[in-house]
């Protein structure tokens, strides 16, 4: 279910009723008389709603993580905040921006709507910009070119699968983050789906190469060979774009958690 809508909705329902109590309603009954319930309830959480709604549209939204394509940066099960106006003011539900503020950089974590099912959040990081020529050779990231720079740190033991991966710090447009790489895993990318653009990407067995269309974004998960990515379903349209998370504020299987992603 698309929840802004439902919020939105409510608000207008609620919204309504709060009006016409003031307007007309509360004129007409008599002077100690109660309020039907259904209005009782509209104007008390009118309010409440209006708040919730304008918050969630245009400052910030709670966003859960609901799988491991983000190890080691974000864990399943970590909420987190999204910052909903650090890439423009964008209208509730059409999701069309209106106010133009700032554009994703390379390293950000970017929250979109699944190209393939827009009524799905997913969450990965930025890697490639408009125009950008971005390369995946041999599991390592190139730029334009440019290979990125990363090094090797111990190995990272998941507590999901109890496997051991290799562990590097990676450091894309000065924002330096953990990736994970599986050893094992084959460097060709398996079941890639035809998506718009796919003409601009190259596969082979080991490596792809894509020139990111205008108005399109590049994006990889940091547990590289266990992401469902732009490699596989192609580029995030600018339009689809929720916003830039920022903070952890809750795991309830790890408490320590809260604040140590940014």
């Amino acid at each position: 279910m698309n929840f802004a809508l439902f919020l939105f909705l409510l608000l207008v329902v609620t919204g309504a009723v709060w009006v016409l109590e003031i307007a007309w309603l509360g004129k007409k009954r008599a002077e100690k008389a109660r309020q039907p319930w259904w209005i009782e309830y509209s104007v008390s959480f009118f309010p409440v709603i209006l708040v919730v709604f304008l918050l969630r549209s245009f400052v910030v939204e709670p966003f859960k993580i609901p799988s491991g394509s983000m190890i080691p940066t974000l864990q399943v099960g970590d909420f987190i905040l999204v910052n909903k106006f650090a890439y423009g003011i964008r209208l509730p539900i059409v999701n069309e921006k209106v106010i133009p503020i700032g554009e994703p950089r390379r390293g950000d974590v970017m929250v979109f709507r699944y190209p393939d099912d827009p009524s799905l959040d997913y969450i990965k990081r930025v890697v490639g910009l408009p125009g950008d020529r971005v390369e995946y050779r041999d599991k390592r990231l190139i730029i334009n070119g440019h290979p990125i720079a990363e090094r090797q740190i111990s190995d990272y033991l998941s507590k999901d699968t109890m496997q051991y991966y290799s562990h590097y710090l990676e450091k894309l447009d000065g924002v330096e983050h953990q990736i994970l790489i599986d050893a094992n895993a084959p460097s060709f990318v398996p079941q890639v789906k035809t998506f718009p653009y796919s003409q601009d990407c190259k596969y082979n067995a080991d490596s792809l190469v894509c020139k990111v269309p205008a108005g399109h974004y590049f994006v990889m998960g940091d547990n590289r060979d266990n992401s469902s990515d732009s490699r596989v379903w192609g580029f995030v349209p600018e339009a689809n774009i929720v916003g830039k998370a920022f903070f952890i504020w809750l795991n309830l299987s790890d408490l320590s958690r809260f604040g140590t992603f940014r």
